[in-house]
């Protein structure tokens, strides 16, 4: 089999979450929650980027927040579907 078709499953371990959103955003808030919730049932890690401090951040995102990206590649927008979250760190 080609190595482009092989696909290297990564451990929720080996994946980092991030949470792109600002201050003050109720959506980030409840976002916060399931990324932190999933992320600790999960063994990922995670972290929390904030628009207002990172220009290109802001460029590429202002209008989806919050966004949640698996190891640099966006996830979602707007609402976490905890369950969908969960089967991409486990897939």
């Amino acid at each position: 089999m080609s190595a482009l078709l092989r696909r290297t499953k990564k451990k929720p371990a080996d994946r980092v979450v991030t949470l792109v959103g600002k201050p003050g955003c109720h959506l980030c808030d409840d976002a916060r929650l399931v990324v932190r919730e999933v992320c600790e049932e999960t063994g990922a890690s995670w972290e929390e980027k904030d628009i207002t401090r990172d220009e290109q951040l802001h460029r590429e995102y202002w209008e989806q927040i919050p966004v949640v990206l698996i190891d640099n590649e966006q996830h979602t927008f707007w609402r976490v579907d905890p369950a969908r979250l969960r089967s991409a760190l486990l897939s």
